[in-house]
């Protein structure tokens, strides 16, 4: 690979290029150029309602209207694509997904795998043999707290058009369960402030078969799965099976694998190693 690339992050679900910023700033320390983007909804285009501040106002905050409502997978697609041709101008590209990011990333890679020069997972959905849905009924996620997420959720999804989090709730109980499941090696404080960079609101659409990994193109890239060993939210397990899945598909390009110690949200917050590593991908 050429110099230079720009590491292009895609981020995972309630999230938002802001939780980049620390890995951000240790791969420019090492050299790196990289763009952390905001999927549609995201960010500043995120909606926090009134009801969502103190003090919450349940009631509302179970009706109130959100802006993600209606955005797809398609357009999360279509979103990534335009950044990533800019990008490709001043260079190659690596794509980089976390968590349901890597949902994003695979239907990216199955669209226009001329833009992408090396794609890498980090505890990342990598759909191959199953919707991502039908992997949590899969005995390698038998070990997960689903519970724990489904405590934070607030209104019914199909009302909103959207999934709606309480993240700033008062429950310790639900506030224990996410950080037993996200960050459990991080501080108390560490993980409160990554709370607060979630937002409450994220959109209904993983994708359909069509959206899961494809040979000719997916399969095309140079890729990489770095591992989370520590995820208690998405288990080594189930990380190694997708792995074998996309292995199986395209044997003759192979996933190269890498670990990391720590939970979903640890090496975000203490990026540091992960930086390294990323910028392992990148000639010196």
């Amino acid at each position: 690979m050429p110099e230079n690339p720009t590491f292009v992050l895609v981020h995972g679900a309630f999230a938002n290029s802001f939780s980049y910023a620390p890995l951000q700033a240790e791969l420019a320390l090492l050299g790196h150029r990289s763009a952390a983007i905001d999927l549609p909804g995201h960010g500043f285009e995120a909606t926090f309602p009134a009801a969502y501040q103190a003090p919450q106002d349940l009631t509302a905050l179970a009706a109130e209207p959100g802006a993600i409502k209606g955005v797809t997978l398609a357009d999360n697609v279509a979103h990534v694509i335009k950044a990533l041709e800019r990008a490709k101008r001043h260079g190659p590209t690596v794509l980089v997904g976390h968590s349901r990011g890597g949902i994003t990333i695979t239907a990216v890679t199955n669209a226009r795998p001329d833009l992408v020069d090396h794609l890498v997972y980090v505890g990342a959905w990598c759909p191959v043999d199953l919707l991502v849905g039908d992997y949590y009924a899969q005995p390698e996620m038998a070990g997960t707290d689903q519970a724990a997420m489904a405590a934070a959720l607030h209104g019914d999804p199909v009302a909103l058009g959207l999934m709606r989090a309480n993240f700033r709730t008062s429950s310790a109980a639900t506030l224990a369960g996410l950080k037993k499941e996200l960050a459990a090696d991080l501080t108390d404080d560490e993980f409160r402030v990554f709370l607060n960079t979630f937002q409450p609101d994220e959109n209904l659409d993983v994708g359909t078969e069509a959206d899961r990994a494809q040979a000719a193109t997916w399969g095309s890239v140079p890729r990489t799965y770095v591992r989370l060993a520590d995820d208690a939210s998405m288990p080594a397990a189930v990380q190694d099976r997708m792995i074998r899945e996309a292995d199986a598909l395209t044997p003759g390009n192979p996933f190269t694998v890498r670990t990391l110690e720590g939970s979903h949200l640890h090496w975000l917050a203490r990026p540091e190693r992960a930086a390294a590593l990323l910028a392992e991908l990148a000639p010196a």
